[in-house]
């Protein structure tokens, strides 16, 4: 299983991602940041804690897509719904939504419409740390720490110490026939 990104690897694409939201946004007033829940608000915590380890307080949630994917209705998906409770208004915001690996874009669809739930942002722009490619709705990431093009049979694994695993890594794998 090949190694995409090592630990020192992610925490230079994330370092490098926050510098590119604080340029795009010409600073970070009215920023918030947003995460798919897991890996999404694991990759967004990391970056609030990067602008706060420089003096900045940007705000941070995470957001359960749960309710608003598309494969809702399929009987191998039963959603574990959580009330989305930001702790912060996304009204007028400038939102970053964050997930960990973009690949059919149905997981970024469904978190733009759980904002939309919860608020009028200003705008919302797409942070992912890997792009896999391989879309199946017109979304692109506004924010990109590694593209990484995939077959169908490939897969990339995200290791998050948050989540059990002795260290960071991007991992790429194969379906097993």
């Amino acid at each position: 299983m090949p190694t995409v990104m090592d630990e020192a690897g992610m925490r230079r694409a994330l370092a490098r991602l926050s510098h590119e939201i604080e340029e795009k946004h010409e600073g970070l007033d009215d920023v918030v940041l947003v995460g798919i829940k897991r890996g999404g608000e694991i990759v967004s915590r990391r970056i609030a804690a990067y602008f706060a380890a420089q003096g900045v307080a940007v705000p941070q949630a995470g957001l359960d897509i749960g309710m608003t994917r598309d494969d809702l209705v399929s009987a191998f998906f039963v959603p574990q719904a959580e009330r989305n409770e930001l702790g912060f208004s996304l009204t007028g915001k400038r939102v970053v939504l964050c997930d960990d690996v973009l690949h059919t874009g149905r997981s970024a669809l469904a978190g733009v419409e759980a904002l939309f739930r919860l608020g009028r942002p200003a705008a919302v722009r797409l942070l992912v740390l890997v792009d896999r490619g391989g879309r199946e709705v017109p979304v692109r990431a506004d924010f990109v720490g590694k593209n990484v093009p995939t077959s169908k049979e490939e897969y990339i694994g995200v290791h998050f110490r948050e989540l059990g695993f002795g260290e960071d890594a991007l991992i790429l794998t194969r379906r097993q026939p």
